[in-house]
């Protein structure tokens, strides 16, 4: 697969990177000449040092053979105009960084596929480490109607039972088991007891997470 990112900052930087990784073909865009000089040294990937809301640079970076173009800027105006422009060569996706959340309606009208906003995932992010401070880690699905979270099994009234007596059920499901001393991933077969020391992985609706982790956590 081939993307084209607009922007050579810290969110364009990180994703050109993981795309890589993944094996997709990567065109950076990036105005800013010391953007530029950065980016050249951290990525293996074209880069083209050029605005991306310039039609001639677009056309170089071959945006309509890509697979989706992310306009990854901090500049709201900016990634909205590139995104209009994009429009015209057709590429398969669209996807924009949002800082501001009053312009995702601008952005949808103009049929960007997505918006995101590094900002305010990281706030939220940060907002449930503080809630739920024994949580691992956590992935939000959906429309934030559910959470992915890894959490410790330390409840005694949970050790020694099946996974296949409390799970799947109507509000969560677990989804792996790690067992000590390496926790290496288990796919939670009905038969498999829980001990104390496992960690798991379980997937909660959003508004039973409290219910949910207590009945697993101290």
């Amino acid at each position: 697969m081939y993307v084209v990112i607009m922007g050579a900052g810290r969110v364009g930087i990180n994703l050109a990177n993981a795309l890589i990784r993944a094996g997709f073909d990567v065109t950076m865009i990036e105005k800013d000449p010391e953007l530029c000089s950065h980016a050249s040294n951290e990525l293996d990937a074209l880069l083209i040092c050029g605005n991306g809301t310039d039609l001639k640079i677009l056309d170089e970076a071959n945006v309509s053979d890509a697979d989706a173009f992310v306009a990854a800027t901090g500049n709201d105006e900016a990634n909205l105009l590139a995104c209009i422009l994009v429009k015209e060569f057709k590429p398969k996706k669209l996807i924009a960084r949002l800082s501001d959340p009053a312009h995702e309606d601008a952005f949808h009208k103009v049929g960007i596929n997505a918006t995101v906003s590094p900002e305010l995932t990281a706030a939220s992010y940060l907002e449930k480490l503080i809630i739920r401070p024994k949580i691992a880690d956590m992935v939000v699905l959906g429309k934030g109607n559910a959470e992915l979270i890894d959490i410790p099994v330390e409840n005694q009234d949970v050790i020694g039972k099946k996974i296949g007596d409390m799970s799947p059920n109507k509000n969560y499901v677990i989804c792996a088991i790690y067992k000590p001393p390496n926790y290496e991933i288990i796919m939670p077969e009905p038969n498999i007891t829980i001990e104390e020391g496992d960690k798991i992985s379980i997937l909660i609706k959003t508004p039973s997470i409290k219910s949910v982790v207590k009945k697993f956590i101290k």
